[in-house]
C-alpha cells in the first residue's frame, strides 16, 4: 500500500477547497490543520490553484498532505504535480491521469459512480476511488455496491455532514471528501478562523470514534 493511501485510510477526511481566494488560503489551511485535518485538496478550477498548492507544500508540508482536486485530464495532472501535489482527485475517471500519476509516484483517486467504473479504475492502477456524487446517490447506494466490491478503498464525496458522517462509514466508506459542510468560505473571508478550526475538530473527533 502506498503512503498516501495509508494516510487516507488513517485520517479519513479530505478537505476540499474550491474557489478560495489566494489571500485567504493560508489562514484557512492553518485553521483546518489546527482542527486536526491532515489531507487538503485545492481544486484545479480555483484561481491560482497551483501557486496555493506550491506554497502550502512549503508552509504546511510538515503538518499535512496537500493534493489537487478536479484534475480532469493529464494537462491538469501535470500542472498539479509540477506544483507539488501529493495526490490527485477528480470527479471523473480518466485512465491516462491514473497512468501519469503512477509514472510519477503520485496517488490518483478518480471519481466513479458505477461498479463498472470502479473496476476500470482499479485495473488502471488507482489505489482508491472517489464515489461521487454521494449526496445524490445516497448511503443506500454505497451499501449495495459494497456487497460485490468489498475490498475497494472508497472515499465517499458529497452530502456528508456531522449528523450523518458515521452512517457513511457504517455503509462502507473508508474516507470522505468534504467541501462546504466542513469549511465555510464565508467564515474564512470574515476572519472567523476559530469557527473553521472548531468545525474541523468536530469532524475529526467524529471519525476518531469509529
Amino acid at each position: 500500500m502506498d503512503v498516501m493511501l495509508e494516510k487516507l485510510l488513517e485520517h479519513k477526511i479530505v478537505a476540499i477547497l474550491r474557489g478560495i481566494e489566494d489571500r485567504d488560503a493560508d489562514g484557512a489551511a492553518q485553521a483546518l490543520i489546527d482542527g486536526g485535518i491532515k489531507l487538503m485538496e485545492v481544486t484545479m478550477n480555483t484561481e491560482g490553484a497551483t501557486s496555493i498548492i506550491e506554497r502550502w507544500r512549503d508552509r504546511f508540508g510538515a503538518d499535512a498532505w496537500i493534493g489537487a482536486g478536479t484534475v480532469l485530464d493529464v494537462d491538469y495532472a501535470r500542472r498539479a504535480i509540477d506544483a507539488g501535489a501529493q495526490f490527485l482527485i477528480s470527479p471523473n475517471l480518466d485512465e491516462e491521469v491514473i497512468a501519469y500519476g503512477n509514472e510519477r509516484g503520485v496517488a490518483v483517486w478518480p471519481g466513479v459512480m458505477t461498479p463498472t467504473e470502479i473496476v476500470k479504475a482499479l485495473k488502471a492502477g488507482a489505489g482508491a476511488v472517489k464515489l461521487f456524487p454521494m449526496g445524490t446517490l445516497g448511503i443506500g447506494y454505497l451499501k449495495e455496491i459494497r456487497g460485490p466490491l468489498d475490498k475497494v478503498p472508497i472515499m465517499a464525496t458529497g452530502g456528508v455532514d456531522l449528523s450523518n458522517i458515521k452512517e457513511y462509514f457504517a455503509a462502507g466508506a473508508n474516507a470522505v471528501g468534504m467541501g462546504g459542510k466542513l469549511i465555510s468560505l464565508d467564515w474564512v473571508k470574515e476572519g472567523r478562523l476559530n469557527l473553521v478550526t472548531e468545525r474541523a475538530r468536530q469532524f475529526t473527533e467524529a471519525v476518531k470514534e469509529l
